[in-house]
């Protein structure tokens, strides 16, 4: 299930993506003949950045998930075991004798 928090980590990977694909295309295309010297050097490690973000931003999220799902797991397995023991009880309850016939 997805959670608000889970929606704006999403969005801001999002965003770091599109801005250093934008960075990107406008660095190969329309930037190339303007940037020279220092500022070239700044413009590309300003893209690396938010590419770095995005994929940082990824690995939260991974593992943000992986944690929710062991939890789940844990808690459905927990459950299934609950729910199989009072079904035993009951079981050996409408027995009468608190022992399993055979």
């Amino acid at each position: 299930m997805t959670t608000p928090a889970d929606a704006w980590r999403r969005w801001f990977g999002l965003l770091f993506l599109f801005i250093a694909v934008g960075m990107l295309i406008w660095g190969q295309t329309l930037l190339k003949p303007h940037l020279s010297g220092i500022g070239y050097l700044f413009y590309w490690l300003a893209c690396f950045a938010f590419t770095l973000l995005a994929l940082l931003t990824a690995l939260l999220d991974l593992l943000v998930l992986r944690q929710r799902t062991r939890r789940e797991q844990r808690e459905l397995y927990e459950r299934s075991l609950s729910d199989a023991a009072i079904h035993e009880l009951k079981k050996e309850r409408s027995d009468g004798s608190g022992q399993n016939r055979l």
